[in-house]
């Protein structure tokens, strides 16, 4: 019955693999950090890893988790309702609630899971979830499960959302859902502009803040702290897989009574098995470093700064960032590969990305600047893309 299909998919693969398209995953050998080695051998600079606060392969981090095993074991082996639910997950959901300043929260295994749990039980044929244009693909993914009318509003235009919310007028209960930063472009949604019109139109609002937490804001606390929107964000979805120690684990923060129905419904939540003790033990350490200290923030941020006005200065086109995420557009995705390979032998590690990951014709190099980078890698990046750029025709 397979033979079909396997003609099918080889066809297709190579077609991918001919357009010079395919995805190759490249092998590290080593701990996450800024210095990593790739299995050829090769010693490369790490610029592709959501590592904003250099937090990976952190010393404390990892002690915290052993420890977490040594006294709560190694595994669940359950769900949370059933035989899953130890006192350190409750303490890392209290961390995580105090961090954004909501009544509770409630623990995932990825925030996919956490996007994808959340609008079900809410909301249903009666209401209305206002997405925005390019949110990422776990919210997207979690709408198309809800019941609940769908309407989507161009990428951080605040008249197209006013547009949407007026149009959305009928519905029961609304909900404007957004990535706090925008994974592809750097951007930072307006959230301020946000809740204004949200207050006006009576509409709930959610945001991911799996690239903004951790890096947005004075102190790194996000899109809340960054606009003082405390109180007026009801969700807040996100991940410990990027800025908060980098492994696995998704929440979600909000209100009480959001917080309990996902408890009673969220299917994620429900029939998966709960983050192991070393997760947890390594979260709950990461929430007490960040209450000791900003130094890891303040780090990023210069980074982040030096890195971008080099890049501009040499001639490259940068999208605007307020993140830790700088898009040196390419706009075309072969170009984004080749470019991305002659890095590589340069001993810079990105990644070019393209359609269907970007829109068509908008394909770059995104670099994600790190809390574990030093001047010298700063300085490694920006003369090796120079250096290509120059040999590509990208720039003068």
């Amino acid at each position: 019955m397979y033979q079909g299909m396997k003609k099918y998919l080889a066809g297709e693969l190579q077609s991918i693999e001919e357009a010079g398209l395919y995805k190759k995953e490249r092998i590290i050998i080593t701990p996450q950090k800024a210095d990593i080695k790739v299995n050829e051998g090769k010693q490369v600079v790490n610029f592709c890893a959501n590592n904003y606060l250099g937090l990976s392969d952190n010393p404390r981090l990892i002690k915290a988790a052993k420890e977490a095993m040594d006294t709560h074991g190694f595994g669940m082996s359950s769900v949370r309702f059933i035989c899953g639910t130890q006192d350190i997950h409750k303490e890392l959901e209290k961390a995580i609630a105090d961090y954004f300043k909501t009544d509770d929260a409630i623990l995932y295994a990825a925030c996919f899971d956490a996007n994808g749990g959340l609008f079900e039980p809410l909301f249903g044929e009666e209401d209305a979830i206002i997405s925005d244009a390019l949110n990422h693909a776990s919210i997207i993914d979690g709408v198309r499960l809800c019941k609940a009318k769908r309407y989507r509003y161009k990428n951080a235009d605040m008249q197209d959302l006013e547009r949407v919310l007026q149009e959305a007028q009928g519905d029961r209960f609304r909900i404007i859902a957004t990535d706090g930063v925008f994974s592809m472009d750097g951007n930072v949604a307006p959230m301020d502009k946000i809740c204004e019109l949200a207050e006006k139109y009576d509409a709930m609002v959610m945001v991911d803040e799996c690239h903004s937490a951790g890096v947005v804001g004075p102190t790194g606390h996000g899109v809340a702290e960054q606009f003082d929107c405390y109180g007026r964000i009801d969700i807040h979805t996100g991940t410990l897989g990027k800025a908060f120690g980098g492994a696995v684990g998704g929440f979600t923060a909000g209100p009480q009574e959001v917080i309990d129905m996902l408890r009673q419904r969220s299917r994620p939540y429900l029939f998966s098995n709960s983050i192991p003790p070393a997760v947890v033990g390594a979260g709950l350490e990461v929430f007490k470093m960040f209450k000791e200290s900003n130094e890891l923030h303040t780090k990023l941020m210069e980074n982040v700064t030096y890195f971008h006005d080099k890049m501009v200065a040499a001639g490259f086109d940068i999208k605007p960032t307020q993140s830790a995420i700088c898009a040196v557009m390419l706009y075309d995705a072969k170009l984004s590969q080749e470019y991305a390979a002659r890095l590589l032998e340069e001993g810079i590690y990105v990644t070019g990305f393209y359609y269907p990951v970007v829109p068509k014709d908008q394909a770059r190099i995104r670099v994600q600047l790190s809390a574990g980078h030093e001047r010298r890698h700063l300085d490694h990046a920006i003369n090796s893309f120079i250096k290509v750029g120059k040999e590509l025709g990208v720039i003068k």
